[in-house]
């Protein structure tokens, strides 16, 4: 069976994207392989077609917890056997994902990158018969990356214990990057498929304003067809739906605060034309393939070119014209340089949030590690009377030293522990009839439910119980008051994840040199996106282009810069035009054909006019074509 057959078999497919097959048969030969393919590329065909023709199981690591289960789900809807640990699960979920792993059938395992340094999956690992290790978002393995994450260090240490081929896959990766990829995890030889970055199809507009809520609604009413737009704060998301519904403009918001039924929800009813226009924070688009994204809006200046790329690379994926727009104005420059004042806070602020995280949670020294927290921001800062961003910006470069793992968007399930013996459930009465069949439904399907708190699956639960997810709900509750159950209820939450016991005084190891680096590149990121809006003689592809390391590349002829050249140029021919003919009729009517150069400048300026280069290189073409005779000497 081939590659194209898999395609046809399961994507229904008749071709592969430009670089698709390229990367599939590298990977197929066994060769380590880094794909820079653009946003909406078409990345997951590249590993999961190879990892169908192998026997045994890919390890898919993965930063987002929401794409992870996206393309689960997506598997298993097609048939495919997949399956996931992410940061929310329980070590008894983890080990019998992992146990299914090892012994089962599956065909892709999808990892948070934190997960691969945990004892339980180095055990079940050595156990798998790994085909393919595929690394996404492979740019947060690199130190001069702009998401550089430590949790994927682990990924080289993984090579040590499965021998299996390497297939990387990023769309935001300059030239230092690549290479810092492919030595970080150890390529046997280096091999980068890259596709251009060009997208034709996607006009690049910026616009400075004052009134960008006007803008915004003339976007909206003037280019047909859905839309994002990319705020900064969740708050802003809010505020600007409401403003495109109260004009007219079908609009919802999406961030990474909204619980998952309400996520999933707007996201499905966006996506099936419900919804015109998501209003968003970066939360949102990661993994969504929308083809007909007609345009996307960036009402805020994001922090880096590469942050840009991705997010407006969401629109027209179906090929067709769609537009990214940039909305921006004094304002923004002058937030971006402040951002990027407070985004590295002293040293010393640093190290004392590490101390008072611990203090927190009641975490003593020498002891957490590998310990999961639920953790509020606004609740931590508030107890301790810290400005929040700087405490945010701490905690970020704390995950960046690998003390910790921040995940911000963690889907905690229900749990449920039964508190009294198995003979004392029989004695007592229940006035509500469905409790005790609730509670035999969950000894039936789940063990360990006595020992301690059990994740269960409400919608399940619900459906053998004959009622809705929130009647169960109730009746949980009711079970938690009459102290029969430990009931915890699900929560979308923000999880540290502590990678070490708490370090003493002194001994936080903070790496300056690389506080440094951090800070320098950061503000690079900050001017080259500043010099990207306030840019007026670049095309706007070509800039981005160059910065991915794309320097040979063709103004692309629709961006705002682009067209600006184009009127200015078709103004200036018409203005040769007017010359030519006002010239042809002096040189014939006038002069009768016999005339002097000094006529001419005499007539239309003079030899000192700022305009009379002009006037002599268009007399002299118009001798050249014979449209007129030459002057006396």
């Amino acid at each position: 069976m081939t590659p194209l057959d898999v395609l046809r078999e399961w994507w229904g497919y008749d071709s592969f994207r430009p670089m698709q097959e390229d990367i599939v048969r590298t990977a197929l030969e066994g060769r380590d392989v880094l794909a820079i393919l653009p946003t909406g590329g078409g990345k997951s065909v590249c590993f999961q077609v190879p990892a169908l023709m192998r026997d045994g199981i890919a390890i898919v690591v993965t930063p987002l917890i929401a794409l992870m289960k996206d393309q689960v789900q997506n598997l298993n809807d097609r048939g495919i056997k997949a399956l996931c640990v992410n940061a929310g699960m329980s070590r008894r979920e983890v080990d019998l994902t992992l146990n299914n792993a090892a012994y089962g059938d599956f065909k892709f395992l999808y990892v948070s990158p934190e997960r691969l340094g945990t004892s339980l999956f180095k055990s079940y690992v050595q156990e798998m018969n790994v085909n393919f290790i595929v690394v996404d978002e492979a740019h947060c393995i690199s130190q001069w990356g702009y998401d550089f994450r430590p949790d994927y260090l682990q990924i080289s240490k993984l090579r040590e214990l499965v021998d299996a081929p390497v297939i990387a896959l990023t769309a935001t990766a300059t030239t230092q990057v690549a290479d810092d990829i492919m030595e970080r995890l150890s390529f046997g030889e280096k091999c980068l498929i890259k596709s251009g970055f060009e997208r034709p199809n996607l006009s690049y507009i910026v616009r400075r304003c004052e009134d960008k809520l006007g803008q915004l609604l003339n976007i909206c009413s003037s280019v047909s067809g859905t839309g994002i737009v990319y705020v900064r704060s969740r708050k802003k998301t809010e505020e600007l739906a409401a403003f495109l519904n109260a004009n007219g403009v079908s609009a919802s918001f999406y961030h990474a605060g909204l619980g998952q039924e309400s996520r999933t929800d707007r996201q499905e009813r966006w996506k099936k034309d419900k919804i015109r226009v998501m209003v968003c924070t970066n939360a949102f688009g990661m993994g969504i393939d929308k083809p007909d994204v007609r345009f996307v809006v960036h009402f805020d200046v994001p922090d880096s070119p590469e942050a840009y790329f991705q997010e407006a690379g969401r629109g027209g994926r179906d090929g067709k014209r769609s537009f990214a727009v940039l909305l921006w104005n004094g304002t923004d420059t002058q937030r971006l340089r402040q951002i990027a004042a407070v985004s590295f806070p002293s040293l010393e602020y640093v190290e004392d949030i590490y101390h008072k995280v611990h203090i927190f949670f009641d975490i003593p020294y020498d002891t957490g590690a590998g310990r999961q927290l639920k953790f509020d921001l606004d609740e931590f800062c508030r107890h301790f009377k810290l400005q929040r961003s700087s405490a945010y910006y701490s905690i970020l470069y704390l995950e960046r030293t690998g003390h910790w793992t921040l995940s911000e968007d963690v889907d905690i399930s229900t749990k449920v522990q039964v508190r009294v013996s198995r003979n004392e459930l029989y004695d007592i009465e229940f006035a509500d009839p469905e409790l005790p069949q609730l509670l035999e439904i969950l000894m039936r399907k789940y063990t360990g439910l006595f020992s301690y708190p059990v994740p269960v699956d409400e919608e399940y639960i619900a459906g053998l119980l004959d009622v809705q997810v929130p009647m169960l709900r109730q009746l949980l509750y009711k079970l938690s008051l009459e102290h029969v159950v430990k009931y915890i209820p699900c929560d979308h939450a923000t999880v540290l994840f502590l990678h070490h016991d708490r370090l003493r005084p002194k001994n936080v190891n903070l790496d300056p040199e690389r506080y440094e680096f951090l800070k320098r590149t950061s503000t690079e990121r900050m001017q080259k996106m500043i010099g990207y809006v306030s840019e007026e003689d670049v095309c706007r592809s070509s800039y981005l282009l160059e910065y991915f390391g794309q320097t040979e590349s063709d103004d692309c002829g629709t961006c705002d810069v682009c067209r600006s050249s184009k009127r200015q140029a078709s103004a200036h021919d018409k203005e040769e035009e007017t010359l030519e003919s006002q010239i042809s009729a002096f040189v014939s009517e006038e002069m009768s054909g016999r005339y002097s150069l000094d006529d001419v400048l005499r007539r239309f300026g003079s030899a000192s006019s700022p305009a009379s280069d002009i006037l002599i290189r268009t007399l002299r073409r118009m001798i050249d074509e014979d449209a007129v005779p030459p002057p006396l000497s």
